[in-house]
């Protein structure tokens, strides 16, 4: 986000050694205590001009509703100056059918989306929130459906779909989004992408980032459109002219440019680091060689972000929405 020009608060929400891709860290989660002293330092301080909100992984619903204050208290504030304020939410709980996160964060993030302007949920938190089984490009429908009606979600992006269909090859992910009309009908599309064999962390936070500086960037592309509720357009914008679906289609280019260029590099990376623990020694006792590999390829695939700048800024789009 910085690199792309945002002036931006962190407040982090843990304090880690590393990330959790690793199996192994140290460090501690922020209390909910902690995460609302921090907002009133930068209130104090005038420093809670925000424009934009970013909400990612929070430790425990108590942390989290700490979380949902703050957003509240923003859009309320902006109530009166339409599309001043948006909420980007990324509801992270879980991947893979399992949960990473207390289950009474559930509930939490059930009552916190109808607050948000856009929601980033994976595949299986996007099944938790609809409480849709999603099998089928019909099933994935009727959960954006649900999640536009139920909660009245305006903007939906569902990131990382694997499902069996004709136009989605086994080495291939899709990300799926909507934006809702005002009576919150959705208005799906699709981009289907090459999927990279390789396990990287951080790509989820990536690609919400990404997502804040480009939806923005696309509304400003539409004249009045930053001056609504929720950035929305109007009901006979079809789906593949909405800001959400431009802006998806460069955060993808970006990522796969950012994520090809770092799986290059990973064999180089992981000789060096390998020659580096045999210099230094083991350094904390590591000697079982399966476990010292997770590690080493853990670091080697640590996303080159700042190295690759003109990816983010620039990135070729090649990946085009479709209609569901």
């Amino acid at each position: 986000m910085q690199l792309l020009g945002c002036d931006v608060a962190a407040l982090n929400t843990v304090q880690f050694s590393n990330h959790t891709g690793y199996k192994q860290w140290t460090g501690s989660k922020v209390s909910a205590e902690e995460i609302s002293s921090l907002y009133q330092g930068l209130k104090q301080s005038y420093l809670d001009d925000f424009d934009m909100m970013l909400s990612g992984y929070v430790p425990g619903a108590a942390a989290l509703e700490a979380v949902g204050k703050i957003a509240a208290e923003l859009k309320e504030r902006a109530e009166t100056r339409p599309g001043s304020f948006f909420w980007v939410l990324d509801p992270v709980m879980g991947d893979n059918g399992n949960l990473y996160v207390t289950r009474d964060v559930v509930p939490v993030y059930k009552g916190l989306v109808g607050g948000a302007d856009l929601i980033l949920p994976n595949q299986f938190e996007a099944e938790l929130l609809s409480e849709v089984k999603i099998v089928d490009m019909k099933s994935l429908g009727h959960a954006i459906e649900v999640l536009h009606e139920r909660y009245g979600v305006p903007h939906i992006v569902i990131t990382s779909v694997s499902l069996s269909h004709p136009d989605h090859p086994d080495d291939s992910l899709s990300v799926v989004g909507s934006s809702m009309t005002s009576d919150r009908k959705s208005r799906a599309f699709k981009i289907v992408f090459p999927a990279i064999n390789c396990y990287f962390s951080g790509t989820g936070d990536m690609f919400a980032a990404l997502m804040v500086v480009r939806m923005r960037e696309a509304v400003c592309g539409t004249p009045g459109l930053l001056e609504r509720d929720s950035w929305l357009s109007d009901n006979e914008v079809d789906a593949l002219e909405l800001p959400l679906a431009k802006a998806a289609e460069k955060v993808l280019a970006s990522m796969h440019e950012v994520l090809a260029k770092t799986a290059e590099g990973i064999e180089g990376t992981m000789k060096k680091a390998r020659e580096g623990v045999a210099r230094n020694g083991e350094g904390g006792g590591v000697v079982d060689e399966e476990k010292k590999g997770h590690l080493l390829k853990s670091k080697a695939a640590e996303l080159k972000l700042v190295r690759h700048v003109d990816s983010l800024r620039s990135p070729k789009v090649e990946f085009r929405a479709v209609k569901m």
